[in-house]
């Protein structure tokens, strides 16, 4: 499973190619029809000690023969530095594989989109010598699928919309569509969009309404989805029960703890860690002190 929401936005599309002709279709831009799609190697690196590695990087090749690179970035606000490891990946990948190359970034808001989409020049004024210019889903290109007929049609992008309107008030709605239409689907491809689905929505509230559909459904992967989110549950419990452990010993030793401080510890859910603070927490005369010798 990928181990972030960043990763869960361009890894959808590895994992499932289809979904390209459907970007590309909001898009309206014309794509030709692929004979194969592959997936190539991330990492652009050269002989150098810089490291630079897309997201995700797709082969297509048409039933022409034709080939066609497409690198797949996630971004989730405006960051100016993007603009030149950027323009390394497209003329890297142009470089190596001798085809035409597609930059489509990955926005889960309208603003970073916007800037996202924008032509990004590289040298003189008014005689740019590269110009970086991607194509970008956002919520404005990206419709909200809200119908449960058009969910059970395209359950992919019915997962894809939820994502990308994660911060929508929309969301609920494409949520319980997509749930319905996960009931008509196969059970490996289900459980596949429901867990991405749940890291793909990220620390919003949309997350918390997912997990409460998928514990009321009566799906066949439920027990095994369910269980997974009951563990992490869990966890989370525990961690947070030592972490109000964490406080409590300093608070009863009279160490003073800043704000910083409590919602750091808090926010902490390494329960090793959590461990180590308390032992420190005995001996401190400073709240942050609990906090020196950690990696």
């Amino acid at each position: 499973m990928p181990s972030s929401q960043h990763e869960v936005l361009h890894r959808i599309f590895r994992d499932k190619p289809e979904l390209y002709a459907r970007a590309f279709k909001m898009l309206n831009i014309d794509f030709p029809t692929p004979r194969e799609v592959a997936v190539v190697d991330t990492d652009l690196t050269e002989l150098k000690p810089i490291e630079r590695r897309a997201d995700t990087v797709m082969m297509f090749t048409s039933l022409g023969g034709r080939k066609h690179v497409v690198i797949s970035e996630s971004q989730s606000q405006r960051d100016d530095d993007k603009i030149s490891a950027w323009a390394y990946y497209i003329s890297y990948a142009h470089a190596k594989f001798e085809c035409p190359v597609t930059l489509m970034v990955i926005c889960q808001d309208v603003a970073t989109a916007r800037w996202a989409r924008e032509p990004k020049p590289i040298g003189l004024a008014g005689h740019p010598s590269l110009v970086v210019h991607p194509i970008a889903l956002g919520p404005d290109i990206v419709p909200a699928i809200t119908d449960t007929a058009e969910a059970c049609t395209d359950a992919v992008l019915a997962m894809y919309s939820a994502l990308t309107h994660a911060r929508s008030p929309k969301v609920g709605a494409i949520l319980k569509a997509l749930d319905v239409a996960l009931a008509t689907i196969d059970t490996d491809t289900a459980k596949y969009i429901a867990e991405q689905t749940e890291i793909g929505l990220g620390d919003t509230r949309a997350r918390q309404i997912w997990r409460r559909l998928m514990t009321m459904q009566n799906y066949r992967f439920k027990s095994e989805f369910a269980e997974m989110l009951r563990d992490e549950g869990r966890i989370q419990g525990r961690a947070e029960g030592e972490a109000k452990l964490v406080l409590k010993a300093l608070e009863e030793r009279g160490v003073p703890v800043t704000k910083s401080a409590r919602e750091r510890i808090l926010a902490c859910r390494d329960l090793a860690l959590l461990d180590a603070w308390f032992v420190r927490s005995l001996k401190v005369t400073a709240a942050e002190e609990i906090f020196d010798g950690d990696v």
